[in-house]
């Protein structure tokens, strides 16, 4: 088998890649790449006409154009979770930073250099009182959106003794298994909203979630919340944060997305799209991301995809062939591949199916190769969108 052809866009971590080994050519000026891992830069896959599959070394897939991938039978990967950790490294600090004023008492420290030295110690404990804050403990934060990042924020504030509300419009529930069962999870995202100190957004940018934070939902805040965004910027509508800000609706706002809207104005603190900027979220994801990618193009397996339908299976021994066939999810497919097959004299060795309600996903061991009459049969269904053959004697 010859070489799987990878294109890396922007700076992978090289832990991740080197995990590839050998049967894969790794070239960030690939032009007829199989495979791409990217971070932030945008992708249309119309311009990799042999890609297979896209693995997004982090959580947003926003950058991708996953409804074209769909449509061609591309599969398109993300890392859940594997930037989570570096997420609630920062946004904990940050509240605290608003909370504590410390932000403002770095800047009195700076002008101290101005003053004679004999003076700086009366002047530190003459003015230190401007500064005084309050404490994360005993405040109530509001949780919105509990995938990884959300869930390990919950948790962690009641580890800071906050109390603790979620909501999550499509929770999994193996993420909120793994909530302390301090946290409240409402069933009213107005619920959560209504009783928090602090809000902080964990959601994805999709159409259902763009420009979600208006001014109905700054509304239902408390007086006085201070609202926090390290998700994605789409997500809040900048000029009704604006607003509620400069009417005292709301105390602060923490962003992790500047734009020129925001910078500079006394209620808000940016920070410069830090929140997965670690070294080890990006080792993490970049890992992640070759995993989930080498899998899919050495077995056709599928791990945390965002448009297929998660899919594993080990092939046998005796397996010669496997067949890939990505179909739309319509009745009666399962039996027409099988009896195209069967009438071929074709042995199934095994035949394992999934769907998400859009896209069916087969993987069949045959015991043998298939002719291109075969593939034709196949792909002359017009509910088949893609078929890939994967040889292993």
């Amino acid at each position: 088998m010859s070489d799987f052809r990878i294109k890396t866009i922007n700076a992978i971590a090289p832990e991740g890649l080197e995990l590839l080994g050998s049967g894969f050519s790794v070239d960030p000026e690939e032009k007829q790449p199989q495979g791409i891992i990217v971070r932030s830069s945008q992708v249309d896959v119309d311009d990799y006409p042999e890609l297979l599959g896209l693995a997004r070394a982090g959580a947003g897939v926003n950058n991708i154009t996953v409804d074209k991938a769909t449509e061609k039978g591309i599969c398109i990967f993300n890392t859940p979770g594997a930037n989570a950790n570096a997420v609630v490294d920062l946004v904990f600090p940050m509240i605290g930073i608003w909370l504590r004023n410390i932000y403002k008492g770095i800047a009195f420290c700076k002008s101290l250099a101005e003053v004679p030295s004999e003076q700086v110690s009366g002047e530190v404990e003459s003015r230190k009182a401007a500064f005084r804050g309050v404490e994360i403990a005993g405040k109530t934060l509001g949780v919105i959106g509990l995938g990884q990042i959300g869930v390990r924020l919950a948790n962690g504030g009641i580890q800071r003794f906050m109390r603790v509300y979620g909501f999550d419009p499509f929770p999994s529930l193996d993420n909120i298994h793994n909530l302390l069962p301090e946290v409240t999870v409402t069933r009213a995202m107005r619920e959560t909203l209504a009783e928090a100190d602090i809000v902080s957004l964990h959601l994805p940018v999709n159409e259902k979630t763009k420009g979600m934070v208006n001014a109905d939902f700054i509304s239902k805040m408390k007086k006085g919340a201070i609202l926090v965004n390290y998700a994605r910027g789409p997500i809040v509508e900048e000029q009704a944060v604006l607003d509620a800000l400069d009417s005292g609706h709301l105390e602060a706002f923490i962003s992790d997305f500047p734009t020129p809207g925001v910078i500079g104005h006394p209620k808000i603190l940016t920070t410069p799209h830090l929140g997965a900027s670690t070294a080890e979220s990006e080792g993490n994801c970049s890992r992640m991301a070759v995993g989930e990618l080498s899998a899919y193009l050495r077995y056709g397996n599928i791990t945390h995809s965002v448009n297929f339908p998660n899919i594993e299976s080990i092939p046998a021994s005796t397996v010669h062939t496997r067949l890939i066939i990505i179909n739309r999810d319509v009745p009666g497919m399962i039996g027409f591949v099988t009896n195209i097959l069967g009438g071929h004299s074709i042995n199934i060795v095994s035949f394992k199916n999934e769907s998400n309600g859009t896209v069916g996903y087969s993987i069949i061991d045959l015991e043998s190769g298939l002719d291109e009459n075969v593939v034709a049969e196949l792909e002359a269904n017009d509910d088949v969108v893609r078929t890939r053959q994967i040889a292993f004697i």
